[in-house]
């Protein structure tokens, strides 16, 4: 019961995290807020064209509505159920490799 409890809670305080980060009200997923490192760049050289350019939309879709002062329907708003971390996993093998990369050129 006590660990229902908790998990409920967590769930909660997650819907609440996203909700108050507002970048869902412009149709934002949480990958499309990433800094643009060079492994990010790397990473999005590296995924489909068409995931690239829905990214695209949704960043110009979020400056237009911001520049404007105005936010989407809330039936529009990302819902944290609909936020794949499309970007994420190949984010982390680009650091994977990197860092793999210069251990190598530093012992060899």
């Amino acid at each position: 019961m006590a660990f229902r409890t908790s998990a409920v809670a967590l769930n909660n305080m997650k819907r609440w995290a996203y909700k108050m980060a507002g970048f869902n009200k412009y149709g934002l997923l949480r990958d499309d807020c990433l800094y643009e490192t060079e492994d990010v760049t790397e990473a999005l050289r590296r995924i489909p064209q068409n995931v690239v350019d829905e990214r695209n939309f949704r960043i110009v879709r979020a400056i237009q509505l911001s520049m404007t002062k105005n936010i989407l329907p809330k039936e529009e708003w990302t819902k944290l159920e609909e936020d794949v971390l499309y970007l994420t996993p190949t984010v982390e093998q680009v650091k994977k490799e990197r860092e793999e990369r210069e251990n190598w050129e530093k012992n060899y």
